[in-house]
């Protein structure tokens, strides 16, 4: 079976709000016989600006559940983050869905063997902004590798004290963790990610996910506040 969403109910407010544009009032006057042309719009608008889309999860409301995510669908809703840059929009989206960032402390990062060298140049991000690091073994090993300081921990089932028990004893901060598609590999960090949802501590589960916390994390504190018609002005004053 085909799934056939226009995405009415998420994407096309957004979209709408994001280029100024009212999409589905132009969509249905073309199912009722007016062109784009005699609507007014006659091409690509593209906004002077960044607009980022954060799906709302739950997972707070829910104790003992993995945060990794999958085909499931598990929003309950979504948000909006504008800027004058991708990193301002996207921690503004971050904020926007309840994500509590950090400026300061003991990140750990564990990351799938693909990851592994975009986690040098995160590891350097988070030095530079104060952070501490510690790592899982492997990963440590590549960071270390690469000149930058870093502490190994255990994982849970190379024994104790390990990564968890630093998650309960309010030893973290942030957590950054990927997986392979593995079925094993993915139970074998649930409990960091568990652990990690208890305590309220922010977790990325994708590399690109936490590259861009990282860059949006320099902007928190210098955000702007902008008025949707201020922007939709120079929207209007731009050439479309």
């Amino acid at each position: 079976m085909l799934e056939d969403n226009p995405r009415a109910s998420r994407t096309v407010p957004f979209v709408s709000k994001a280029c100024g544009l009212q999409l589905a009032k132009i969509a249905a006057r073309c199912m009722a016989g007016q062109s784009l042309k005699s609507q007014g719009v006659a091409g690509e608008v593209v906004p002077p600006y960044y607009s980022v889309k954060e799906a709302v999860f739950p997972f707070i409301k829910f104790p003992g559940v993995d945060t990794i995510l999958g085909p499931e669908m598990k929003s309950t809703g979504e948000v909006m983050g504008v800027g004058e840059s991708f990193p301002e929009a996207f921690i503004k989206s971050q904020l926007g869905a309840g994500v509590r960032l950090p400026t300061s402390g003991k990140a750990f990062i564990s990351v799938k063997h693909t990851d592994r060298p975009a986690a040098i140049e995160l590891a350097r991000e988070l030095l530079d902004m104060g952070f501490s690091l510690v790592a899982t073994r492997g990963t440590a090993g590549v960071i270390e590798a690469a000149g930058l300081p870093v502490t190994a921990v255990n994982k849970v089932n190379e024994g104790r004290p390990h990564i968890v028990d630093m998650i309960k004893n309010d030893e973290i901060a942030l957590v950054i963790n990927t997986v392979e598609g593995k079925r094993q590999a993915v139970t074998d960090s649930r409990s960091i990610r568990v652990s990690a949802l208890a305590a309220k501590i922010t977790v990325f589960t994708t590399i690109e996910g936490a590259q861009a916390a990282c860059m949006g994390m320099r902007h928190l504190a210098g955000l702007e506040v902008y008025a949707l018609q201020d922007l939709h002005a120079k929207l209007n004053n731009s050439d479309r």
